[in-house]
């Protein structure tokens, strides 16, 4: 049974694929995600999709494929479809392929990057690797199921998704969905989210708490050093004594191992900001910008928490911060004035750990090694913060995914049609495995 139904879902289509992805890297200007100047039109990327699949649907009366169209802001629709099984509650789904970009400056390409170009087995453009290939890709997945129309006990769903890269518009994406409970039924089986790299299952992604420094110092001429608050120096030094503890307190966790995340929990400075100045002047004020990036197994609120109390200890006792020579200082008693750093959050967001004991890393993981020829599943602290608003619902998350880790996001981004190749024959096998329960 199993075998018959791989034999007829087969391989992918390549002449199929490359022509829809070509069709999907044509929109992808249209489809960066950077408001207000850039906001995506999904519904482009929706068109052509939902022209590869009509033909199967019970829309046109040519198949069974049940196809829901649904959008919360005009022209960003998101795609739920389906191909339903025998029995009842037995579903298998692939989410998470997302039908936004990142932007792509053209004049820093070595390629246009909103056309598709093949260079042997590279397929070149904005959005082959993140994400519109893997549109593309469970797009001839869902097509092959409407054409092939195998018996199985499992329904198998397509969840294509807008409004992934960025979130700064609210209330466009699969929040929604879930919201609205237009998933509720995927809960009953593995969820498959289609949005990573390498071919690999990524059983671990990392929280982020963007954060800012302000401090406050006084100016002054820089030849009379003795009556300014250096805030660049208190910056400095207020922050070297933030990480320390930080480290102190969040070190490596154990299930890191087990999950082979490739770093720990990390706190660090990206940005650095203060008004200007003559190179003469002692800066009074200074802005400090930067990250934590937290494994899943420490809580988010807990290090916001505790980064407010250090600050706020580092403020109460601000003489007893490590200074820089002998007339550097962050207290001027004989003017009242005392330096101080004021801690800011922006949005954060948790991480994940996916079940390892669960029917769906256990198939995934088997189809992967029979694809691929091995199997290694990796974790990194890179956010996924949808994945674990699913996981928080209910649903058995895993995720994987067929572009490159390489050229996530970067310049000159392309996938390989053999990596694409491989991801059809594990969702195959993924199916395969689930209808022998």
């Amino acid at each position: 049974m199993a075998s018959s139904m791989m034999e007829s879902l087969g391989s992918l289509n390549k002449d199929s694929f490359v022509s829809l992805l070509s069709k999907l890297i044509g929109e992808s200007k249209f489809v960066q995600n950077n408001p207000p100047e850039l906001i995506p039109q999904e519904d482009r990327i929706v068109n052509h999709v939902l022209d590869s699949l009509r033909p199967y649907s019970t829309e046109s009366g040519g198949g069974p494929l049940l196809i829901n169209h649904v959008a919360y802001h005009s022209g960003r629709g998101n795609l739920i479809v389906e191909y339903p099984g025998s029995v009842p509650g037995k579903i298998v789904s692939f989410v998470g392929m997302h039908m936004d970009v990142v932007t792509a400056n053209p004049d820093e390409w070595e390629f246009d990057p909103f056309s598709l170009s093949i260079d042997g087995d590279k397929l070149r453009g904005r959005g082959t690797t993140d994400c519109l290939g893997h549109v593309a890709l469970v797009t001839e997945l869902m097509k092959r199921l409407g054409e092939t129309k195998p018996v199985l006990k499992s329904s198998v769903v397509a969840v294509f998704i807008a409004s992934e890269e960025n979130s700064s518009i609210p209330g466009v994406g699969v929040d929604m969905l879930v919201k609205d409970k237009l998933l509720d039924n995927l809960k009953s089986g593995p969820l498959f989210w289609i949005d990573t790299a390498d071919k690999q299952p990524c059983i671990g992604t990392g929280g982020m708490i963007p954060w800012k420094l302000h401090v406050t110092g006084k100016l002054f001429h820089s030849g009379l050093a003795h009556k300014a608050i250096n805030a660049m120096e208190l910056g400095m030094e207020g922050l070297k004594e933030i990480q320390s503890r930080f480290y102190r307190d969040f070190p490596p966790h154990e299930q890191e191992k087990v999950y082979g995340f490739a770093t720990p929990s990390t706190m660090k400075p990206t940005q650095w900001s203060y008004p200007g100045g003559g190179i003469n002047q002692i800066p009074g004020d200074c802005t400090v910008s930067g990250d934590v990036r937290l494994t899943p197994f420490y809580d988010v609120k807990e290090v916001m928490k505790k980064l407010q109390e250090y600050v706020d200890d580092i403020n109460t006792n601000i003489e007893k911060l490590a200074t820089r020579g002998p007339v550097s200082k962050y207290v001027l008693p004989e003017e009242n004035l005392r330096g101080r750093l004021t801690l800011s959050f922006d949005e954060a967001s948790a991480g994940v750990a996916c079940n390892l004991d669960s029917r769906g890393f256990h198939v995934l993981c088997k189809a992967t090694e029979e694809v691929v020829g091995h199997v290694k599943p990796y974790s990194i602290t890179g956010t996924l913060p949808l994945i674990r608003d699913l996981k928080d619902e209910g649903f058995d998350v895993q995720t994987s995914g067929y572009g490159l880790m390489a050229t996530y996001h970067a310049k000159n981004e392309y996938c390989l049609l053999t990596d694409m190749c491989q991801g059809f024959d594990v969702f195959v096998r993924i199916i395969s495995q689930l209808e022998q329960d």
